[in-house]
């Protein structure tokens, strides 16, 4: 006897009903306009790539514990991508000298990442990916931030919703090396993972696991410069901050407002300079909503020569998160304009004809066959949220004028076939 299956999805990943794709596509039809709107073009690879490359650039915590990577039936390590930078960092070492710079490239996919399910992360998500190649100057996380800035405004946030944070990738590192006098670079990796997350962790867990690594002296001399602001200090007086001071004043001029944060993060290894992440100010959402960074170094890899890039990766999974909390999300409207609705079933064959005609004049039409009563016909157009109907019987077939019922309002108007479209799609 075959055992009863389940209709529940893998763990950690998501059905999407109708209504569910509907916000999805709103939230991604919007980040495209947007990143369009300052030349970005499309691009796809496989979600499938070899493992070599993410155990080359994306850190050891990626590949070693949150990748979900097999042997297929050639032998070969394949690994579902958890990101997007290294694979187009492929792209662009491939066709490197073809290729026309300042490049500008973006993609919508979907990521695998063998994590516990929570609150904003899940084991497969949706992200946009968008990078600029081929500029060196601070121009382009200029743009970059503006992209995501300019993102959640037509998403619907306020400047008060979201904070922007900004660092330079290794200082803190070096900060910390400096501090304490720790040389073993493990350790101080293994702090700065634990600094990450004491805002998620009590003040007890965090200090516990900084004695692990550091033991007990270095440990409590770590929260001593933490506390009297010296680590802070040293950062700030790297010449290198001075790039976050510079590209803070000009995005003040394109009034964004972004935080020096000299205790920010960002979780892969191939940053080369400033980094950054948008933040809901939300006290029950407190937390990153998407980030980025510059990464210059990503095609050594390939054995290609340098080519400068900054680029950010936007989830749907916080994203979707934040506009729920602030009810930025907008009711679901069926893509179906029209629901044609028959009395007897002898007119059906006319409702396809008619459906067939309002296509063509690029009307969205669905028809009922289900021989049901009239009225429980157009209640399923209602639950579909479908706005109107008509109802086909003996005087539509005869006359070829049609009652175009909105459900929204009980509006009725008598209409022919060839007035229905622009009565539906432009209202009066």
């Amino acid at each position: 006897m075959n055992k009863k299956q389940s209709a529940e999805p893998y763990k950690g990943t998501r059905d999407f009903y109708p209504e569910d794709l509907a916000v999805q596509n709103f939230i991604f039809d919007k980040t495209k306009q947007v990143v369009e709107s300052f030349g970005y073009e499309e691009y796809n690879t496989s979600v499938l790539e070899p493992t070599e490359l993410y155990k080359a650039k994306s850190g050891e915590e990626i590949i070693n514990e949150q990748t979900y990577s097999f042997k297929d039936r050639g032998d070969r390590d394949v690994t579902l991508r958890p990101e997007m930078t290294p694979s187009i960092a492929r792209l662009v070492a491939k066709k490197r000298r073809e290729l026309a710079y300042p490049l500008r490239w973006y993609s919508i996919q979907n990521f695998f990442r063998y994590e516990r399910p929570q609150k904003g992360r899940l084991r497969e998500f949706w992200q946009l990916n968008s990078d600029i190649f081929g500029v060196e100057g601070i121009e382009a996380e200029v743009e970059t931030i503006t992209i995501g800035y300019e993102i959640m405004k037509s998403l619907g946030a306020k400047d008060e919703d979201f904070i922007i944070k900004i660092n330079y990738a290794g200082m803190l590192a070096k900060a910390i090396c400096e501090a304490i006098n720790e040389t073993d670079k493990d350790k101080i990796n293994k702090t700065i993972k634990v600094l990450d997350k004491v805002k998620k962790i009590s003040k007890e867990e965090s200090n516990e696991q900084l004695e692990n690594i550091l033991g007990p002296e270095k440990s409590q001399l770590l929260r001593e410069k933490t506390d009297s602001e010296e680590i802070t200090k040293i950062i700030k007086g790297n010449p290198d901050f001075q790039k976050c001071i510079e590209l803070s004043e000009k995005l003040k001029k394109r009034n964004i407002q972004v935080e020096l944060d000299t205790f920010l993060i960002r979780g892969f290894d191939y940053y080369t300079g400033i980094v950054f992440e948008f933040f809901d100010t939300d006290p029950d959402n407190n937390r990153a909503i998407f980030g980025g960074g510059r990464y210059d170094n990503l095609l050594d890899i390939f054995g290609s020569e340098k080519i400068p890039a900054v680029g950010l990766g936007m989830g749907d999974v916080t994203l979707r998160n934040f506009l729920e909390t602030r009810n930025l999300i907008p009711e679901y409207k069926s893509t179906t304009e029209l629901y044609l609705c028959t009395l007897e079933p002898q007119y059906i064959d006319y409702a396809n004809q008619l459906a067939t005609t309002l296509r063509k004049a690029n009307l969205n039409v669905s028809i009922n066959y289900s021989n049901k009563k009239i009225g429980d016909q157009i209640s399923v157009a209602n639950k579909k949220k479908i706005p109107y109907v008509i109802c086909i019987g003996e005087n539509e077939v005869q006359t070829n004028q049609f009652k175009l019922k909105n459900l929204a309002t009980g509006k009725e108007q008598e209409l022919t076939a060839e007035k229905i479209t622009k009565e539906i799609q432009s209202p009066n």
